[in-house]
């Protein structure tokens, strides 16, 4: 069967903001997106979640690489390809003066829904997400999360082939989050291709059926989420993309005696700094995994 989306070898490049080289956000990333399958994306903020949905959805163009979306070379992508999707990337858009009915109708029609259908699919999404009480209200007099709401609404109300969802829970209430997740599985389960963003591994656990996780700019693993202790083994992999990426930064003949690897020294030898990562209990380790993130961030930021 042909992919939805294929993304091959994307790499994009940060320049500008007084930096005297540029900074790699994406590096060498492949991603495939197949029909009735929901793909998440899991990382620490920064790691290249939403530039990658942007890439996908030719926002905007990488430095490196080529995107296919249902066949077609993204950049080629006409009107009757885009008809076939529907994203939500980092912030809800509604037409402000428009009531959120209004917005949804909007979207309806812009995917070729008119009349009676694109009503009664506005109705559907709405009572689905606890919107109904709101629909008749301008879009800019609602909260952050009945926007998201409409977002969603309008992004999925034409049962897209291909669905691309950044944070989708962001500022939701539980009921529309059990709403967002039993409307996304149902998408899956009649032939659309699903790629969605996620901080909340527990949640990414009841929605997707395969769970890549991205660092620093690239895939580093794949999670299985129907497994035990999801939390952990996410870390364990941000925590061992990390210990490499920092090995490969430094001339091995730069490594002091007391930067041995572990596997060098007698276990009694190590202190508790140098603690295996499987060691760490869970807490810890995801402080180490933040400040050495930090730490990154603020050396690539330097001029």
């Amino acid at each position: 069967m042909t992919p939805s989306l294929v993304l091959d070898g994307i790499g994009v490049d940060l320049r500008g903001g007084g930096r005297r080289e540029s900074v790699r956000v994406l590096d060498d990333v492949d991603l495939v997106l197949h029909a009735g399958r929901v793909r998440a994306l899991v990382g620490l903020n920064g790691a290249g979640k939403t530039t990658l949905m942007r890439v996908a959805l030719g926002m905007l163009r990488p430095d490196r690489g080529t995107v296919t979306l249902l066949g077609r070379p993204v950049r080629e992508a006409g009107a009757e390809v885009w008809r076939r999707c529907g994203h939500l990337v980092e912030t809800p858009f509604c037409y402000p003066e428009l009531t959120a009915r209004e917005n949804l109708h909007a979207a309806a029609t812009l995917r070729g829904l008119t009349g009676k259908e694109s009503r009664r699919r506005a109705d559907a999404v709405a009572q689905r997400l606890g919107l109904g009480r709101w629909l008749d209200r301008r879009a800019r007099t609602l909260s952050l999360g009945t926007r998201q709401k409409v977002a969603i609404g309008a992004a999925t109300l034409h049962a897209p082939d291909v669905l691309v969802l950044d944070e989708p829970a962001n500022a939701l209430d539980p009921r529309a989050v059990l709403g967002l997740r039993d409307l996304v599985r149902d998408l899956a389960a009649g032939g659309a291709a699903i790629l969605v963003s996620s901080h909340h591994l527990d949640e990414v656990a009841r929605m997707a059926d395969d769970v890549d996780v991205l660092h620093a700019g690239r895939v580093v693993g794949t999670l299985a989420p129907g497994g035990a202790d999801l939390e952990r083994r996410f870390f364990d992999l941000v925590l061992a993309a990390e210990d490499e990426r920092a090995e490969g930064d430094r001339p091995e003949g730069n490594r002091s005696q007391g930067e041995r690897a572990e596997g060098d020294r007698p276990e009694g030898d190590r202190s508790q700094g140098e603690r295996a990562e499987g060691e760490w209990p869970q807490g810890h380790r995801a402080e180490a995994i933040a400040a050495r993130h930090s730490a990154a961030g603020d050396e690539a930021a330097r001029p």
